[in-house]
């Protein structure tokens, strides 16, 4: 099957390598910093090991991925030329313009380990205790199997584990998917969540105060949505909470 649009247009010749489904989310993986097909397939939760490699192969021939040799024992590494460098800015800019006018989540969008895998990226472990400090997520809206996940930061090293790591919690929170999802994306205040209740932290006082301190948000949450429709009027809502919530000196009052 033909894959190209028999266009010279650059433009052109660029959509037949980057236009495919998955293509720019498993570059966007390479770009955070996953080299190993492990980690890109955790970044890219749900496309199949098989579509993967799939992509993967093409990226290599088109020149924007380079792969190790494989040797005995060792996983292939796989990063970014030149050529796929230079994507890094277009597909950041891209990134912003979805969090402007892509349309508002369906149930379908929301997806559990793709949050979390997020999370285990942003988090700011200078604020975080020295040690070991784990933290457990209950999503009650999510599937049965896709409920609980926990992020362990042990001296600023962040581990996400799919099962009970085995370590006492020393964080708990429970939420509506949604509704976190929509916390991380900056289109709900998540200091304004947590002071009502909607999004449950639960441990000792000190680090349930410090909780919001450790999440830095998607890289996306200060851009305010743009398109009309509900995500729209929560964020018009958030920004609202964020402004009644200041004190006279526009200092946020601490949680």
């Amino acid at each position: 099957m033909r894959r190209g649009y028999g266009q010279y247009c650059p433009l052109a010749l660029a959509a037949e390598i980057l236009c495919e489904r998955w293509t720019l989310l498993v570059i966007s993986r390479l770009i955070d910093g996953c080299e190993y097909f492990c980690d890109i397939h955790r970044g890219v939760p749900r496309i199949s090991p098989a579509v993967l490699t799939q992509r993967l192969d093409r990226l290599v021939h088109a020149g924007l991925v380079t792969r190790e040799a494989l040797r005995k024992g060792k996983p292939r590494r796989y990063q970014l030329t030149p050529a796929g460098r230079d994507l890094e800015p277009i597909i950041g800019d891209l990134a912003v313009w979805g969090q402007h006018w892509g349309r508002d989540m369906t149930t379908e969008d929301l997806d559990p380990g793709f949050l979390v895998w997020s999370m285990h990226m942003r988090l700011n472990t200078a604020a975080m205790p020295p040690g070991r400090t784990v933290l457990e997520f209950e999503f009650t809206s999510a599937p049965p199997g896709s409920r609980r996940f926990w992020l362990v930061n042990e001296n600023s090293k962040v581990s996400m584990c799919l099962k009970d790591p085995g370590f006492d919690t020393d964080i708990k929170v429970m939420a509506d998917l949604r509704r976190f999802i929509e916390a991380w994306r900056g289109i709900r205040d998540l200091r304004e969540e947590t002071r009502n209740g909607a999004i449950r932290v639960l441990g000792a006082p000190r680090l349930v105060r410090q909780f919001p301190d450790w999440l830095l948000l998607s890289m996306l949450a200060a851009y305010p949505r743009k398109r009309v429709g509900r995500e729209a009027s929560l964020g018009t809502n958030a920004r609202k909470s964020r402004v009644a919530g200041r004190g006279t000196d526009g200092i946020p009052p601490h949680l």
